[in-house]
């Protein structure tokens, strides 16, 4: 459920000037915060979940090295450390994953990128897309899956290009239009 985040909050824990240790310290609390919760159903956005009990953590390794007690926090400073909007790191971040979609499924063939974009962007049903380009409803689905199947190739294959990058290995992008 929080794991798919934890890119994103490594990635915010590095530019609040975290030393690699205190970064993989912070994450694996979070991770156990995680594991000892009786149920998770309440947690409706796990993004703002896991970036909140992030923040919370440095706000108190920082209150600890300043070595100011806790309890002496105010309410208000306590209620700020809470705060659940997503942070602007969170707002490029998503831009970036949609423009990244986007341009996956722009590299798809045609009447498939087509067929994607109506069902995912329009909102259409498969009887209106398939109304709309002329083609049987069958052609559609399969159209859908196939489009639906390289992207998730792609975004998986990004994922992994970024995570090489980081690690110092760099390798070239992945078509869509192959497998089609």
């Amino acid at each position: 459920m929080v794991m798919p985040h934890e890119r994103f909050v490594r990635v915010w824990l590095r530019r609040s000037q975290l030393s690699p240790e205190d970064i993989d310290e912070v994450i694996q609390d979070c991770y156990c915060r995680f594991a000892m919760l009786d149920e998770v159903e309440h947690i409706e956005r796990p993004d703002a979940y896991f970036f909140t009990m992030a923040r919370n953590l440095v706000a108190r390794r920082m209150k600890r090295a300043k070595i100011i007690p806790i309890d002496g926090l105010s309410e208000s400073e306590v209620a700020g450390l809470i705060d659940e909007t997503p942070s602007p790191e969170r707002h490029v971040a998503a831009r970036m994953e949609m423009s990244s979609l986007r341009a996956f499924i722009a590299l798809l063939p045609e009447r498939r990128r087509r067929v994607v974009e109506m069902r995912k962007f329009d909102e259409l049903s498969q009887k209106e897309i398939a109304a709309r380009l002329g083609i049987t409803e069958s052609k559609v689905e399969n159209d859908l899956f196939q489009g639906m199947l390289a992207v998730q190739r792609a975004w998986r294959d990004m994922r992994i290009d970024t995570e090489d990058q980081s690690g110092g290995r760099n390798k070239g992008p992945h078509g869509l239009g192959a497998r089609s």
